[in-house]
Order: structure tokens, then C-alpha cells, then sequence
């Protein structure tokens, strides 16, 4: 059975350079956090957003929370993200990543074992820290990070650790045929004009 049974998305930033706030991105007609929180719940038992702007989900039927700690960046989601759910293990991503891939996190899953505290992917030498399952017990040491560093950034986190973190490599993507575009980010408006294309092009995403 995995240890692994909630799913985080963060959807916090400032949104900048998209124009618009990235909490209501709409793909094909849907909201993308809804549609992404509706495929996790095909793997994870419980679904948590966290978001500073809590008053834009009263029609939401998932768990909502927001940064304790604040003006962190993503880290900050990671840490009440992990404070908050009651699983061992949680999966987490931005509400800005529009591709799941199914095979992807079963394989995560399937590997989550209570030695390893971080499983995240490392294609052409640089981490990705979403599509990644942390440890439950993390978020002391975030806490404890983020109150202390002035890098707050994920990887700063993790290069400053002595956790036991399972990269997933390049090899892993070919051997298995998963999907790298799950670390796309629609970041700004280019980006989501050529997403938009490829939906358009392909019928879905």
C-alpha cells in the first residue's frame, strides 16, 4: 500500500507575467486547478490547495489552506502544504502545470518508502521540484529553513539538507516512456498562447 495517498497544488505567485491571476486559468473550457484536482483524485485520497486568496474557492469541495509563513515563495506552500495533510506522504505541483502523467505518479508511488524523505525528477542536471513527493515530516525543517536563510527557494532547501532525496533521471523518462511535459509552466501569455495551440492541434491535453 503507498504511503503516499494526499496531493498538493499550490496556487500562489503573484502572476505577473501571465497578466492575470493563474488560479483562474481556463484549458479547454475548464478551470485548470479543478480539472488537475479531479485527475489526482484518480490517485490520491485527499486533495489540498493552498492559496492566499482563500475567498476564490467557495465553491470548492477540497480542502483550502493557506501560507503561515509569508512572502516565501513556493516553499512556503510546500511547508503548510505537508503541515496540513495526513498522509505520511503527499505529491505536490503548481496550479500552473497543466500535464499529469498517470504512469508518472504511480511510479512515484510505487517507490515511496518510509528511508527516502524527497522523490523528485533531475533531467539535464537541474531539479524539478514539482511532480515531486515529500515527506510529511519535512515541514519542521522547512520551517526552520525558512525562517533562518535568505535563499527561500526550493532547491536551496534541499541542497542545504542532509535528507535522503530519490532522483528520478533521464533514463528513468526513456525506460518508462513518461512525459516530460508535465514540467511545463504556463508562466506567461507566450506560453499559454502555444499550450492553447497544441490543445487545439491535438483535441485535449
Amino acid at each position: 500500500m503507498s504511503l503516499c495517498k494526499s496531493a498538493v497544488i499550490l496556487a500562489g505567485g503573484k502572476s505577473s507575467r501571465m497578466k492575470f491571476d493563474k488560479q483562474f486559468l481556463i484549458i479547454d473550457e475548464k478551470r485548470l486547478i479543478y480539472d488537475l484536482a479531479k485527475k489526482l483524485k484518480n490517485h490520491f485520497d485527499e486533495i489540498i490547495i493552498v492559496t492566499n486568496k482563500p475567498e476564490l474557492y467557495n465553491d470548492c469541495d477540497y480542502k483550502i489552506v493557506s501560507d503561515e509563513i509569508k512572502e516565501c515563495g513556493p516553499l512556503s506552500g510546500i511547508h503548510v502544504g505537508l503541515k496540513s495533510v495526513n498522509s505520511e506522504y503527499a505529491y505536490f505541483l503548481a496550479c500552473d502545470m497543466p500535464n499529469i502523467d498517470d504512469n508518472y505518479i504511480r511510479y512515484l508511488k510505487s517507490i515511496a518508502n518510509e528511508e527516502d524523505d524527497v522523490y523528485i525528477s533531475r533531467l539535464d542536471n537541474f531539479a524539478e521540484p514539482f511532480h515531486g513527493i515529500y515527506k510529511k515530516s519535512l515541514f519542521k525543517d522547512i520551517e526552520k529553513f525558512l525562517l533562518k536563510s535568505d535563499k527561500k527557494s526550493i532547491i536551496r532547501f534541499l541542497e542545504s539538507t542532509n535528507k535522503r532525496i530519490v532522483y528520478i533521471n533521464k533514463d528513468d523518462f526513456k525506460k518508462n516512456k513518461f512525459n516530460k511535459n508535465i514540467f511545463i509552466n504556463l508562466n506567461n501569455q507566450e506560453d499559454l498562447h502555444n499550450f492553447m495551440k497544441e490543445v487545439e492541434l491535438n483535441g485535449r491535453y
